[in-house]
């Protein structure tokens, strides 16, 4: 068997690939720069995981996503690989260990933020280090007409010249064919091998509805399709408010949002993926890493930002292979907002310099100081203190964050970390002599072997389910060995947090080119536009119109979108089936109506008068229709 098969097998327990993760593979092991375009779900982390275990050295893992990088982490440890990953809330101190740990070859796989790459303490540890691989995940962020534009990515460029024979594979779910490209130039990744694998769904429907009366329409969709779902809002009060409704409707439903604590997210998220609710409402903080592959339906209740955010999110359905559907629903008041959202989004870059220096006055930081600082983030402090619109202020800081200037991770981003600084047999000598320490102790290397060579993030709710106490428990316990210097604990803040990546900078050196800045803005209506263009074009399939977005020509209709089943049903007698509808049970005149006009077929109004006229329907006191005969 070869080599790549036994990993395959040992460490994920799959006898086999998915489509396009062995050619990948192959081609990375080979030595050529990749890039692999597949889909959520499609398997992309083992295409950089398992050839980064058949080639010596460390393999660097650059991804923007803070619970992802996390997730991984935990991932390959609970696989028994040694990772661990650099986020912002880590000292300087935390910082370097784990960097030590990946140059002495005790770490396999590291991860880290674009924004560390280009400070000068990891360049250092980097050039030192022995590198196999470099994996870039969402390297759609590279590209400023990419719709999650990160100008950090810009220096993975740079640091290649510190390890030019290590191959380079980026990976992405989404991007049309201008990015694509824009990835191979910027990441300067010669002689690039590309696989892409098609967007075509055939299994997934998507439709898009008009309808102002959301609420109802979405009680219908979520009635009519059955099993389990996610209906996503823009906004936190949204969920709160669409999951009130379906529940007094008799929908067992949950909310899931980055407002509430960890635990309240976890239990919510259990209770849907044990079908313990049917419905989850959430904003689009719920979903990353959400392996449920029989998802019957995703419905949209507001129109997302892009198409590529909108296939992303609906692709969570139907990861089983069978019948799912995909739900927009939207009214002429989205296309507006969308627009509108576009201005506060990308203020001017005079407020976004001017936020900054507030930022840094207000935490009193000065020039050339204030790198890897933290501290509590009172949006409204801020604003009152320097008379701030609130909803521009936290655009520009978002900006600025991008920059790589500062971090604001939601809440669900903040963690614990611990490292335990002395030596083995002086940690078993401890255990033996305090067995409740001890014991709890044991659990927690288990979980997270990384943790004696650099500070690991842990979550204390995992230790306790696995030491069957309370997590309050754990955290006493945790905080007695931190004093007694067996440990270094660093408990999970509460309450928003700021960090400052780097050393303040005159803020008159951000942005220097306005003409950059409009291009960003520019790129991000050209978006918007795709995404308008998509719910109001009636005429051309909906697949179609996805796949062709990202450069896939499908000549063939889905024939199961509301564009292809308003087309079929045009050439159909709606006459036969109103008949077969009201032979079975007694149906209100809206209710029939909207079914059939939301199945695709004309006319339905007219339809049910002329029979009405005819005598073939009657209409009782009730005002349902009856069959005549």
């Amino acid at each position: 068997m070869e080599a790549k098969y036994k990993l395959l097998k040992k460490y994920w327990g799959y006898d086999t690939f998915r489509p396009l993760q062995e050619e990948i593979i192959e081609s990375v092991m080979q030595g050529h720069d990749t890039l692999a375009l597949l889909p959520t779900g499609g398997g992309k982390s083992l295409c950089y995981q398992l050839p980064a275990l058949m080639r010596e050295g460390v393999c660097l893992v650059v991804s923007p996503l803070i619970a992802l990088m996390k997730d991984q982490v935990q991932q390959l440890n609970d696989r028994h690989l040694k990772a661990a990953c650099i986020v912002s809330g880590m000292s300087h101190t935390e910082s370097s260990g784990v960097l030590s740990s990946a140059i002495g070859g005790s770490l396999k796989f590291l991860y880290v933020s674009p924004e560390r790459l280009r400070q000068q303490m990891f360049i250092e540890h980097f050039r030192r280090m022995k590198v196999g691989l470099i994996a870039v995940d969402e390297a759609h962020c590279i590209s400023q007409w990419g719709y999650d534009f990160r100008p950090p990515y810009l220096q993975i460029a740079d640091i290649r010249v510190y390890h030019p024979k290590a191959p380079l594979i980026a990976l992405t779910a989404t991007a049309t064919p201008a990015v694509a490209d824009d990835i191979c130039t910027r990441l300067q990744m010669s002689d690039c091998r590309r696989f892409q694998s098609s967007f075509v769904r055939p299994n997934l429907a998507y439709i898009v509805l008009h309808d102002s009366n959301k609420n109802q329409r979405l009680l219908r969709v979520v009635s009519r399709i059955g099993g389990s779902g996610i209906v996503y809002l823009r906004s936190r009060n949204g969920t709160q408010t669409v999951a009130r409704f379906l529940e007094a409707s008799g929908i067992s439903v949950t909310y899931y949002h980055a407002g509430l604590d960890a635990a309240e997210r976890d239990r919510r998220q259990a209770d849907w993926m044990s079908e313990r609710c049917q419905v989850m409402v959430a904003t689009n903080a719920f979903g990353m890493g959400i392996d449920k592959p029989d998802v019957r339906f995703v419905v949209h209740m507001d129109l997302p930002d892009s198409l590529e955010a909108y296939f992303q999110e609906a692709g969570r359905a139907g990861r089983d292979g069978e019948k799912s559907y995909a739900v927009l629903l939207c009214d002429p008041s989205d296309i507006y907002r969308l627009t509108h959202d576009l201005d506060t989004d990308f203020p001017e870059v005079k407020q976004i310099r001017n936020t900054y220096r507030a930022l840094c006055n207000y935490y009193r930081i000065p020039v050339g100081g204030g790198a890897d600082s933290q501290f509590g983030f009172d949006i409204k402090s801020i604003c009152t203190t320097y008379n701030f619109a609130p909803r521009v202020f936290y655009s520009a800081c978002k900006i600025l964050e991008r920059e790589g200037l500062i971090s604001i991770p939601e809440s669900e981003d903040a963690y614990s970390t611990i490292y335990i600084p002395i030596a083995r047999d002086e940690l078993y000598r401890f255990q033996v002599e305090h067995q409740r320490f001890g014991d709890m102790l044991q659990v927690v290397i288990r979980m997270y072997p990384g943790l004696m060579d650099c500070a690991t993030p842990v979550d204390e709710r995992k230790i306790a389910s696995k030491c069957y106490s309370s997590s309050e428990e754990v955290v006493k316990m945790l905080i007695q060995l931190h004093e007694m210097h067996i440990i270094r604990y660093r408990p999970r803040p509460h309450g928003p947090q700021i960090y400052f990546l780097s050393e303040r900078v005159d803020e008159r050196l951000i942005y220097p080119s306005e003409q950059n800045y409009a291009q960003l803005r520019l790129a991000a209506l050209q978006r918007i536009r795709a995404m308008v263009d998509y719910v109001s074009n009636n005429r051309m399939c909906r697949s179609r119109q996805l796949v062709g977005y990202f450069g896939e020509q499908k000549t063939e209709d889905c024939g199961a979108c509301d564009v292809c089943l308003r087309k079929s049903h045009q050439k159909t007698d709606v006459m036969p089936v109103v008949e077969r509808l009201l032979e079975k049970t007694p149906m209100g005149v809206q209710q029939l109506v909207e079914m059939l006009t939301e199945e695709g077929y004309c006319d339905v109004g007219d339809t049910l008068r002329m029979m009405l006229d005819r005598g073939e329907l009657t209409l009782d006191s009730n005002l349902q229709l009856h069959c005549a005969f």
